[in-house]
């Protein structure tokens, strides 16, 4: 008769001593997989998290087209920037329409620029959209002041002349041209100007309008485009 209790007991001790193993290297994977987990889940911000990201770990978009020049609010709501004009040099405050005769922005304009945007305005009312003045008329040293404050926001004359006339070819010093708003606005203008001889006439700028009662003509990508502004 043989006697088999060692063998057994070490046995025993081998299967513990596997089993244990088991047991460690399930609760490392376990771990690992879990802060695989948690670096590649885009919802967590927790841990190097990009500022310039979204929630959803894409990128946001850039700028849209709707947005205005640097230094200035959306396009739509487009407000001159210089603070020193007044309101007799064609400033204007906030919810000015083409109707405020107490404003020398509106009622220095061209006076068929004018009576166009009131006949458009009332039909836009209709419509039940209200248009405003962000700017019209300008005087020269205004105008100035702006073109002035565009080459310091853009750091050069070339970049700031895609936005802003000097004061000999700005449309605006001649009553000419009017920028309107809000940005919700422009739609209904876009579409329905032409009926009442308003006319955008460059891509970049949707909230600029001058009167062509022939017809609007192709659109100009910038100002730089326009041969106006080269006399």
């Amino acid at each position: 008769m043989t006697y088999s209790g060692p063998s057994r007991t070490a046995a025993r001790r081998t299967r513990s001593k596997t089993i244990a193993a088991v047991v460690v290297i399930g609760v490392a994977l376990a771990v690992v997989l879990s802060v695989v987990f948690f670096l590649r889940d885009p919802r967590s911000d927790a841990i190097g998290a990009n500022p310039d990201q979204s929630s959803t770990g894409v990128p946001d978009a850039p700028p849209t087209a709707d947005m205005g020049p640097p230094g200035q609010p959306d396009r739509g709501e487009r407000r001159d920037p210089s603070a020193q004009a007044g309101e007799a040099d064609g400033a204007v405050p906030a919810g000015v329409t083409v109707f405020g005769d107490e404003f020398a922005a509106v009622t220095n304009l061209d006076a068929d620029l004018l009576a166009a945007l009131r006949k458009a305005a009332k039909a836009a009312e209709d419509d039940g959209v209200q248009f405003v003045v962000n700017s019209g008329w300008r005087s020269e040293s205004y105008q100035t002041q702006l073109l002035r404050d565009a080459v310091a926001e853009y750091g050069s004359e070339k970049e700031a002349s895609r936005w802003v006339a000097t004061p000999e070819t700005s449309p605006h010093v001649k009553g000419m041209a009017i920028d309107l708003g809000p940005t919700d606005s422009l739609p209904w203008l876009a579409k329905n100007g032409e009926r009442y001889g308003l006319c955008q006439i460059y891509q970049n700028e949707p909230w600029h309008y001058e009167l062509r009662p022939d017809g609007c003509p192709p659109m100009y990508s910038d100002p730089t485009q326009d041969p106006r502004m080269r006399r």
